[in-house]
C-alpha cells in the first residue's frame, strides 16, 4: 500500500505538538514493551488486532526518533486496517517533520 505524505496529511488529524524523544529512564520500559509486542506477533493473531500491535511498535520507534522504522510499522498496520486514524496521523506527522528538518 503506497500513500503519499500529502494524502496522509489531508487524512490526518491536526498537529498538536512535535513528538518528543523519550528519557533515559523510560528507555528500559520501552525496550521491554517492544519485546512484548514482538512476542505478541504470533501468526494466529487476528489481522485487525495485529494492526494495533504494529501501530504500538511504530509508536515506540517514533519515541526513539527512528522515523524510518516507525513508518514501516505504521504502513504495515494500515495494510491490515486502512482506517486506523492513529497510524494515519502519526505517519503524516513524521512526513511533516522529516520534510521540515530537511529544509
Amino acid at each position: 500500500m503506497k500513500i503519499s505524505c500529502t494524502v496522509l496529511k489531508r487524512r490526518s488529524f491536526r498537529l498538536n505538538e512535535r513528538p518528543s524523544r523519550m528519557s533515559a529512564q523510560s528507555e528500559g520500559e520501552y525496550a521491554e514493551a517492544l519485546q512484548n509486542y514482538y512476542e505478541a506477533m504470533r501468526p494466529e493473531i487476528d489481522p485487525y488486532d495485529r494492526s494495533y500491535i504494529l501501530y504500538n511498535i511504530g509508536l515506540i520507534h517514533t519515541s526513539n526518533g527512528e522515523h524510518t522504522k516507525a513508518l514501516e510499522y505504521y504502513f504495515q498496520a494500515l495494510e491490515r486496517n486502512p482506517s486506523l486514524p492513529q497510524a494515519l496521523n502519526n505517519t503524516a506527522l513524521i512526513c511533516h517533520y522529516v520534510r521540515l528538518s530537511v529544509l
